[in-house]
């Protein structure tokens, strides 16, 4: 495990600079886990990052369970929150998806289901204090 940012942010302007500072980091192949509690602001972050590559109106996949936008590389952004068996995922092909190193994969709620996660991925944490203020950490996890 290794910490590769961490950012306490107290606005939007502040999480567009911080989300563009991981975009940088941010390579084909990537798994992204993002953790938080319900309204931490998960796709908000992915939205953040994907307007550094140029993608614009990015949607919360809670009820597509995965949305698939297109730049530089391909992103598919998953919301694992309403899936209630792993055997879900099985079927609309999440090995293939995971599989994909030409891709960069944004995945929220994944702890409901970390036994799909390969060894290595970077985990975002997002933890809010308050209405405005988050606390970020970006880990690499191998």
């Amino acid at each position: 495990m290794e910490i590769l940012r961490q950012r306490k942010i107290n606005s939007l302007s502040e999480l567009d600079k911080f989300s563009s500072e991981i975009s940088q980091i941010i390579k084909k192949g990537d798994i992204i886990v993002l953790e938080g509690n319900l309204g931490s602001g998960k796709t908000t972050f992915v939205k953040s990052i994907c307007l550094n590559y140029g993608i614009e109106n990015v949607v919360s996949p809670t009820f597509a369970i995965v949305n698939e936008y297109y730049s530089k590389f391909t992103i598919f952004h998953f919301d694992f929150y309403r899936i209630k068996k792993i055997e879900e995922l099985y079927d609309i092909g999440i090995e293939e998806y995971l599989n994909n190193s030409e891709a960069v994969i944004f995945i929220e709620w994944a702890e409901l289901f970390p036994q799909i996660l390969p060894k290595e991925y970077i985990k975002i944490t997002i933890q809010f204090n308050d209405k405005e203020e988050r606390n970020i950490e970006v880990i690499k996890i191998n």
